[in-house]
């Protein structure tokens, strides 16, 4: 795999998650329990990965995404939709056998919502690497643009967020790659202007809320003062908070599948800050998949509705 130092991630985010339990699991914003809803969670455990061989490593990862994509989801009321399929990670290059098992099980490309300092979308070519190679091409920065060319993302829904990366060479080849893959790019300087609001309309209006959608969450996408957990860190990003407020305003989204990469416990605080924030952003995304099933079903009331007030001061909510 192309990135060592995240190979313990999905460990430090498990035990970041210990407090994450049935008994105290009632998500305030929400108004619900993701661990005592009608839907079942599971933790599938860690896929057997080589780390010595990208070729191995891709076909075990697919095999995997595919066999657990494929089976008929546990529920209570008996209706079995599609299991959706949260990765912990871990190197970001999981993002392609997962989408290559999403557009079997699907029929058809999904669309991708990045949040990243980087594109990812790298020809491999462009990567830094002086001997090119078949299993070097595949890589955590050009996952992308190999599902792009494989016809796994539709072009012109996808997008990114939170960007704030230097560029190669001298001009914009990279961003003219970027856009022939069909990308929107919200740069982590926008949120100034924009506000957590107007990143969420923005990503809304751009994938829409029926699109199937892959959600990727690259763990340097927050600012490594806060997060330094991470192999690739880039200064000036987001806080936790913008983060997460801009997950809970997206449960509209059809997200079919996500994953949350890039944490490298080598690297993290000793309070364990980067995997903590990594199962908080877990928890949410579990939170918005069982709100969004059971407010189509009709058995949960949307973000707010239950407690519209903040605290107990009587503050209304500004956005969400």
């Amino acid at each position: 795999m192309s990135d060592f130092s995240a190979r313990f991630g999905p460990r430090a985010i498990r035990a970041a998650s210990a407090r994450q339990i049935p008994f105290r699991g009632f998500n305030h914003r929400r108004g619900l329990n993701p661990y005592t809803s009608p839907y079942t969670i599971l933790d599938c455990g860690d896929i057997p990965v080589s780390p010595f061989d990208n070729a191995l490593a891709l076909r075990q990862m697919s095999e995997a995404f595919l066999e657990l994509g494929s089976r008929s989801a546990a529920l209570s009321d008996g209706s079995n939709p599609k299991p959706k399929l949260l990765t912990l990670g871990g190197d970001h290059s999981i993002a392609l056998p997962a989408l290559r098992a999403l557009n079997k099980i699907h029929g058809g490309p999904v669309a991708v919502l990045h949040f990243d300092a980087h594109l990812d979308t790298w020809n491999p070519v462009k990567y830094s690497s002086a001997w090119e190679s078949a299993q070097s091409d595949f890589n955590h920065g050009s996952m992308f643009w190999i599902a792009s060319n494989e016809g796994l993302i539709i072009n012109g829904s996808s997008a990114h967020a939170g960007l704030r990366t230097r560029l190669t060479g001298n001009g914009w080849d990279d961003y003219d790659d970027d856009e022939r893959q069909g990308f929107l790019r919200l740069s982590s300087d926008d949120i100034d202007e924009m506000g957590t609001k107007g990143i969420i309309d923005t990503i809304l209006q751009r994938i829409g809320e029926n699109t199937p959608t892959y959600l990727s969450i690259d763990i340097d996408v927050i600012d490594p003062g806060l997060c330094p957990g991470t192999g690739t860190p880039e200064p000036g990003g987001w806080t936790s908070r913008e983060l997460i407020r801009i997950i809970r305003g997206l449960e509209s989204l059809n997200v079919v599948g996500a994953d949350i990469v890039e944490v490298a416990p080598a690297y993290d605080g000793a309070g364990e800050q980067t995997a903590l924030t990594a199962a908080q952003l877990g928890f949410e995304i579990l939170t918005s998949w069982v709100g969004r099933e059971m407010s189509q079903k009709g058995k949960a009331s949307k973000p707010g509705k239950s407690n519209p007030e903040v605290g107990n001061l009587g503050a209304k909510r500004d956005e969400l």
